[in-house]
């Protein structure tokens, strides 16, 4: 879940929009809401994964992200994960920010972003 988590902060940091930003500049931040794993092949330490962006969808309120594990062309994971869109000074659900809706939406998906699983 971790590397699905970094690919996902990439993704964004790839768009030019860093999380800490968004935090003090808007009042934003995103929590994830649910999780659908699907295991189909265990890594092993030290494999060379690539963790992608596959697809993304947008709510008001929320993000749902297609996302997926690969290792030497093999789909070791896949994943639907929603993120809710939280104000961080109260992580009270609000709209998505129509400046960051625009972004991401711009964007599309299909993304990969490399990592090594570790201890």
């Amino acid at each position: 879940m971790r590397f699905l988590e970094r690919a996902r902060t990439e993704w964004l940091r790839s768009l030019g929009i860093g999380q800490q930003h968004l935090r003090e500049s808007a009042d934003v931040i995103f929590a994830i809401r649910a999780m659908q794993l699907d295991f189909h092949k265990p890594a092993r330490l030290d494999d060379d994964l690539a963790a992608s962006v596959d697809s993304v969808s947008f709510g008001r309120a929320s993000m749902t992200f297609g996302q997926s594990l690969v290792r030497a062309g093999q789909v070791l994971v896949q994943a639907e994960v929603r993120a809710a869109c939280l104000a961080a000074s109260t992580f009270r659900p609000r709209p998505i920010p129509p400046g960051l809706f625009d972004a991401c939406s711009d964007a599309g998906s299909g993304r990969t972003f490399p990592t090594r699983s570790t201890p």
